[in-house]
């Protein structure tokens, strides 16, 4: 991602809706800076306030995080099923390993401080791990990727999770109305 093209692409659309970065940053509950921080490229909106971000700006998720151009159509397919699978793994490389080697802790220790939370925590309650999930299907909807929602219906418990997937596949492809 081109972080300063993104950045650049904020500052129009902000500047098109007659607001300063004050304004902006009010509407989304942060700092004025961190608006000043996307605009030069420093660094990017956080997933948590990214659709309200778009809405604000009256823009799509896909458009914003390609500076402004519509990304190629085409979306490969991410499956809910390798998403556990993926998790399973981490799991297990803790088994085989051991809890206590340094590739399991240095990659424990890298997860939980990129993503500030405690994975194996997370990973031990069925709502928290269902969230982590929800997470990498965000992440890869944002990158480009998609998710057959009836896969995520079959496979999630939690109807927030489904409905938040939901919002962000509608908002990436332009279709805010079939969102709910």
């Amino acid at each position: 991602m081109d972080t300063l093209k993104i950045g650049q692409y904020i500052q129009h659309l902000r500047k098109a809706a007659g607001m300063t970065q004050k304004d902006l940053a009010q509407k989304l509950n942060i700092s004025f800076q961190a608006v000043s921080k996307w605009e030069n490229g420093d660094t990017l909106p956080d997933t948590g306030i990214l659709l309200d971000l778009c809405d604000i700006l009256n823009t799509t998720v896909d458009k914003l995080l390609n500076g402004g151009s519509l990304a190629a159509p085409e979306r490969r397919l991410m499956s809910v099923e390798d998403v556990i699978t993926g998790f399973q793994y981490i799991e297990r490389i803790g088994k085989l390993f051991g809890e206590d080697s340094t590739f399991f802790t240095g990659m424990i220790e890298g997860i939980n401080e990129k993503m500030n939370i405690d994975l194996l925590t997370y990973l031990k309650d069925p709502v928290t791990r269902e969230v982590m999930y929800a997470e990498v299907l965000i992440q890869g909807i944002l990158s480009g990727r998609t998710v057959d929602m009836d896969e995520v219906e079959a496979n999630f418990q939690n109807k927030k999770m489904i409905s938040t997937i939901r919002r962000y596949l509608a908002k990436v492809n332009g279709n805010p109305q079939t969102a709910e």
